[in-house]
């Protein structure tokens, strides 16, 4: 199985899946409004582009407006061959997703599409991200004479992000606002296996080991607060401009996270814990 694909070539290939979606959003939605979302999970990043346009039956072939059977440029829709493509080689049956499936696919990824005739239509892009993983393979593969040591350096200071990433057995982690002077120190001392954290990421992890409770991230608690409203999986979706397939990711994890298995429990857990108001 192929691993993710380099950095730089994964943020080209997101970027190329952003502007084709809101490319399709501009010229064949008819929309006036559209949202796109990045969302970072535990192990992967969910990207949504919604739009209250005319929306479309994600079964049904596409073909380009037409009249009495001929596209815009007056030629006929029914010489086109059975790929669905026409002479000039151009997608009829894709409504424009064949090149972002692709591209998703080169990410390790998956796209889903939310869509029905005058609803709007969601895109949803999930693609898994390696930096913990990647993290547990290196220091995994220590050596007698001690092998490799890992310094994190982010701008994620939620406690998930911490905890997963110490777990991963990584020696230090450092936000991204951290001075030079002090990044320049972190690296000595995680070179000389020591543990280095930036001053907000200590006292985490003491405020943590003190009072442990469920870390939720901030999209999470989003969530948490619509469901304490009694918004349901669409509601919630369109509130967040996210995909209802991502709502029950998110679900998912808060159910775990919190120990519960209902909607009704994980909304009376966060309020005992003060998770949500």
């Amino acid at each position: 199985m192929r691993g993710p694909p380099e950095a730089g070539r994964a943020v080209k290939c997101g970027l190329r899946i952003a502007q084709g979606g809101l490319a399709n959003v501009r010229e064949h939605s008819g929309a006036t409004t559209a949202a796109l979302t990045l969302t970072s999970l535990d192990d992967q990043v969910v990207l949504d582009i919604a739009d209250d346009g005319r929306g479309f039956d994600p079964e049904r072939p596409a073909a380009r407006s037409s009249v009495h059977g001929q596209d815009q440029r007056g030629e006929d829709l029914r010489e086109e061959d059975p790929r669905g493509q026409d002479r000039r080689g151009e997608d009829l049956l894709g409504h424009g997703l064949p090149p972002i499936r692709a591209r998703a696919r080169q990410l390790g990824g998956t796209l889903t599409v939310e869509s029905a005739p005058g609803r709007g239509t969601v895109l949803s892009v999930s693609a898994p991200i390696d930096g913990v993983e990647t993290t547990r393979r290196i220091t995994s593969a220590a050596v007698p004479s001690g092998g490799p040591h890992v310094l994190v350096l982010t701008t994620y200071d939620t406690d998930a992000d911490i905890t997963r990433a110490i777990e991963a057995g990584a020696t230090g982690y450092l936000l991204k606002a951290v001075r030079p002077d002090e990044l320049f120190d972190a690296i000595h001392a995680a070179a000389q296996g020591r543990t280095a954290l930036s001053p907000p990421v200590a006292s985490r992890v003491v405020a943590r080991m003190r009072s442990p409770r469920p870390s939720l991230t901030p999209r999470e608690l989003d969530i948490l607060g619509q469901l304490a409203h009694g918004l349901g999986n669409r509601d919630i979706a369109r509130a967040l401009f996210i995909s209802e397939a991502t709502v029950k990711t998110h679900l998912g994890r808060i159910y775990s996270k919190l120990g519960v298995e209902t909607r009704a429990g994980a909304v009376a857990t966060a309020k005992e814990q003060r998770l949500i108001p």
